[in-house]
């Protein structure tokens, strides 16, 4: 149930009621007011203040301040008069009518403020467009006359041109027609020196024509018959490595290859798997690339199980220990990689040893 505001306080002319309703500490934006010319309401939860005016006052001109904690109505009088109280005594019941009679009257001035700003919006977004409309006319009849005024000098400059081309075709015409008759002069004048100089000069001509028929014929005798065709064969030695026989040391290269002749064909006799392996099987790398292709798709003990049989074929080469570790590691035998870790750098240390210099293997 609401509170209702007693502690309001009001003043009146002869044309004007002056109303100041305290807000309590309210903010602005929670404050509701319904105004009509006999009936006034402010609420602001929980507090409540409601007018039923004494006369009927003028709602077109009234208006509200809110702020300041107060809200300050200036109310303009129907009639011109003193009244004795603010608020009509009524019963219940009449009160009731004046409120629903207001709250009708307030919904219908909303309804008609809602029609006449939805007018004014429209007839605003009318004249923008309109507005808007005329701009583009006017722009595209400037685009228009600029055109219109490119193309007209485009084409005061085509027939320009055409004026100069066909002047200098003219002009090239009269030329060549000039020089065609001092060709034709000159052509007359040497025919008729010739003419004349015919019956001289036959002579000489005949004589120097078969001069250069001799030489010529003596030039053909003199060139050389034409070279023979061949083919050369051309053999190279077969060599291992990649270098030159001149830049390479035959014997270390030799020694080298032995011991990875020996070192591959080395096995051990306790290995029983061997009775039941192809031969290639029985190859170190191939199982060492087995191995590998097992640790790619992820199959660890596949992989330790190629690189263990490869070990036990050959225990000279590091690069078995090494992938062994890192499947150990994949199956947290940690021990065990550390072992084959260690193995490996041993073995190492002891193939850089026994291997030849760069010089002598560089390709391997």
């Amino acid at each position: 149930m609401p509170i209702l505001v007693t502690d309001y306080s009001w003043t009146q002319t002869d044309s004007t009621v002056c109303l100041s309703v305290p807000l309590k500490g309210t903010k602005v934006s929670h404050v509701n007011i319904l105004s009509t010319d006999e009936y006034l309401k402010v609420h602001y939860p929980p507090y409540l203040f409601e007018a039923f005016l004494f006369e009927p006052v003028d709602d077109n001109k009234s208006n509200v301040k809110v702020g300041d904690g107060v809200a300050v109505f200036s109310m303009p009088k129907r009639t011109n008069k003193v009244w004795e109280h603010l608020m009509t005594a009524t019963n219940h019941k009449e009160k009731k009518k004046v409120r629903e009679r207001s709250l009708l009257k307030y919904q219908e001035n909303l309804c008609a403020q809602s029609i006449l700003k939805a007018k004014q919006q429209h007839a605003e977004k009318k004249y923008a467009l309109e507005r808007m409309m005329k701009l583009e006319k006017e722009k595209k009849h400037c685009i228009q006359k600029i055109k219109t005024g490119e193309r007209e000098k485009s084409t005061a400059e085509l027939t320009a041109w055409k004026l100069r081309q066909k002047q200098r075709a003219e002009q090239e015409d009269q030329l060549k027609v000039h020089s065609q008759g001092h060709s034709r002069d000159g052509l007359q004048s040497t025919t008729e020196k010739q003419e004349n100089g015919c019956s001289n000069g036959s002579g000489f001509k005949w004589d120097q024509i078969s001069n250069s028929e001799a030489k010529s014929k003596s030039k053909q005798k003199d060139l050389p018959a034409p070279r023979l065709v061949g083919n050369i064969q051309v053999t190279f030695t077969l060599r291992l490595f990649p270098t030159a026989l001149r830049e390479s040391k035959v014997i270390e290269e030799e020694e080298w290859l032995k011991r990875q002749a020996e070192a591959g064909r080395n096995r051990t006799a306790d290995v029983e798997e061997l009775e039941d392996l192809k031969e290639e099987e029985r190859n170190p790398y191939w199982l060492k690339d087995k191995g590998d292709k097992c640790f790619v798709t992820g199959d660890h003990l596949g992989a330790v199980y190629a690189y263990s049989l490869a070990i036990r074929l050959n225990r000279k080469i590091p690069a078995l220990y090494s992938n062994r570790a890192a499947c150990h590691l994949k199956l947290k035998n940690l021990h065990k990689a550390i072992d084959d870790s260690s193995q490996k750098r041993v073995r190492r240390s002891k193939t850089q040893t026994q291997t030849p210099n760069a010089e002598g293997c560089g390709g391997l």
